[in-house]
């Protein structure tokens, strides 16, 4: 049997950053079109059916400066894109092609891609496109955030291979193992039986293989949903996880302000509890608004073959455990909401009982006075 080669191909490296705690989509259009004169398009699924699977708020997406790139011996331009999701997050794209590599040649090759800008740390072109995203699209960004927070992932693209293939055969004609760790050794067979778990076919040519930080597709109709159905679930994570950061925060410093609050009591203090409950209700008020868009980004309802790759993924990044963690930390504040706002109430009754005594207590004096004179 000929040794099977990748004919074109691509490596798609991802990386996701939290900007904003909500983006104007709407003026994000209005702005690239006016600073570029390029088109900033709402990006929805290709094949997917629109009542089978869609954004419930489609991101928008702009094409930017290509990038180039020397990986190995070749100097290679990459396409670039952004797409900004209105709960806040941007999700920056490069594309690096390939073509006429054996299987091996392309492990190698996406390998280095990932050592070149896949890394979170070390040089790598992530934040200079990132920071010039936000000097052009700044005023779309309502409220910025500073957060260092970021997600990444790297797929692995084969449009067509050197002959015709079934997808349900590569596994016995590739080693698909190393593409998807990055590892040199071998691995155990429980370990290798556990990364090729989540395998997805629809038709009989292609193959998905999701695993938490890398993604095998060969799709030879040049689908790109499956990529954009990961990239949403890194869209995801990276929201919920900024969020639980925050909450994480947040609740230490609750837990002082009611402890300071109950100690000083005083007359003012049903207003100070007024204030503190105020304040949480406000903090969980917004993080429910935006964990809720984040969460109900892509509405499946049809396509079985998408959600389930669209859950696998999900779940190899722990999108669900990350969001019930936020869930519970929402709890205890809303817990604690409801007990200063019953405290406020109960400090308020106190205050308007003694302030009732003191008026009794003012009349009898004025008609004892009233009565001697």
């Amino acid at each position: 049997m000929a040794e099977l080669r990748v004919q074109s191909g691509a490596v798609i490296a991802l990386r996701l950053f939290d900007i904003a705690y909500s983006i104007d989509l709407k003026r994000i259009e209005s702005l690239w079109s006016d600073h570029t004169k390029g088109v900033a398009v709402r990006r929805s699924l290709i094949s997917a059916p629109t009542k089978a699977i869609s954004f419930e708020v489609p991101p928008v997406q702009i094409s930017l400066d290509p990038l180039t790139l020397t990986v190995g011996e070749a100097r290679l331009s990459c396409p670039v894109t952004a797409r900004l999701y209105d709960f806040g997050v941007v999700s920056l794209s490069i594309r690096i092609p390939t073509t006429g590599m054996s299987w091996e040649e392309f492990t190698g090759f996406t390998n280095e891609v990932d050592c070149l800008i896949g890394s979170a740390s070390g040089e790598n072109p992530w934040r200079l496109i990132l920071d010039r995203l936000r000097k052009d699209l700044g005023s779309a960004l309502q409220r910025p955030t500073s957060s260092l927070l970021q997600e990444d992932h790297l797929i692995a693209v084969v449009d067509q291979w050197s002959e015709p293939v079934i997808g349900a055969d590569l596994s016995g004609r590739i080693d698909l193992v190393p593409i998807l760790t990055g590892e040199h050794r071998s691995l155990s067979e429980k370990a290798r039986a556990d990364l090729l778990r989540q395998s997805f076919s629809y038709y009989d040519d292609d193959l998905v293989v999701v695993t938490w930080d890398r993604a095998f597709i060969h799709e030879p109709r040049n689908d790109s949903d499956v990529a954009d159905i990961i990239e949403v679930a890194n869209a995801q994570l990276l929201e919920f996880r900024y969020y639980d950061q925050l909450l994480n925060d947040e609740l230490p410093r609750m837990y002082e302000l009611v402890r300071k609050a109950r100690l000083t009591r005083n007359i003012l203090s049903s207003r100070r509890f007024a204030n503190l409950a105020r304040k949480l209700h406000t903090l969980v008020a917004e993080v429910t608004e935006l964990t809720e868009k984040a969460e109900n980004v892509l509405q499946v309802t049809g396509d079985v073959y998408l959600a389930r790759i669209y859950q696998a993924a999900l779940e190899n990044l722990r999108v669900p455990a990350v969001s019930a963690a936020v869930g519970k930390k929402l709890d205890i504040i809303r817990d604690t909401y409801s007990a200063l706002h019953g405290e406020a109430s109960g400090a308020r009754s106190e205050l308007l009982e003694l302030a009732i005594i003191l008026l009794i207590v003012i009349e009898i004096v004025i008609m004892l006075v009233g009565g001697r004179g």
